[in-house]
This record gives structure tokens, C-alpha cells and sequence, in this order.
């Protein structure tokens, strides 16, 4: 029986710019770095990690998964790196339930940028 997400894992070629990047770009702690090579943010509700151990297979915005970040305020989050010149793939949009963004990481990856309105839809309540 499956108990919770164990981690999302994200190939990168260059850990050092990738870390950059998640560290000072989005203010993720790193909680765990295994040689430089598979390093883990421990987040509320799983784990997010990079690797640069995963052989054959390439960072992507238009393959495989996507994690999405609960953010606090995202539209100063996406100001601050689009002036940083961070590239979209998607802009900021609003749903009935939420705001968003997709932004590309520096290896190439896709990260959604989330912010739940604070609301909650009747069918979402426990």
C-alpha cells in the first residue's frame, strides 16, 4: 500500500547552477547533499531532489513530470525572476481555485509556481 509521496527527482547536468537557482532564486533549504551529485529539500508533503545521477535521461519542459510550488506571494516571486531573466513557458493565469506560472529552471526543467486562493471549493473540504 503506497503511504505518501517518498520524493519528485529532477535530472540536472549542472548541480552547481540548478542549486543556484532552487537556493537563492526560490529559497529552498537544502536538507541532505550526498557528494554534490543527489541533493534533497525536505518540503512540507515530500521530498524535492536533484541529480546529476540519473543516466540517459535529460531535464525537460515538455517531458516527464512537473513539480508545482506552493508560493506565498507569486507575483513578486515571478517580478524577481523574470528581472533576473529567468525564462516562462507559461505567465501568470488565474483559475477559480488558484494563480500561476510555469518557469524553466536553468537545466531546462519546468517548475509551476502555485498560489491557492485561500477559499476552498465545497467538494476540496475534508
Amino acid at each position: 500500500m503506497i503511504r505518501s509521496v517518498a520524493f519528485t527527482v529532477y535530472p540536472v547536468h549542472n548541480m552547481t547552477r540548478a542549486r543556484q537557482f532552487y537556493e537563492e532564486e526560490l529559497g529552498l533549504v537544502s536538507t541532505m547533499d550526498f557528494e554534490n551529485s543527489w541533493v534533497e529539500y525536505d518540503l512540507p508533503g515530500g521530498t524535492f531532489a536533484l541529480t546529476t545521477l540519473l543516466e540517459g535521461v535529460e531535464p525537460s519542459a515538455s517531458a516527464g513530470g512537473c513539480i508545482a510550488f506552493e508560493i506565498d506571494d507569486l507575483d513578486k516571486v515571478v517580478q524577481g525572476l523574470k528581472a533576473r531573466k529567468h525564462p516562462f513557458k507559461v505567465e501568470p493565469f488565474s483559475t477559480p481555485v488558484c494563480r500561476m506560472a510555469v518557469v524553466k529552471d536553468p537545466e531546462g526543467n519546468q517548475v509551476t509556481l502555485h498560489k491557492s486562493h485561500e477559499h476552498k471549493h465545497p467538494e476540496h473540504r475534508p
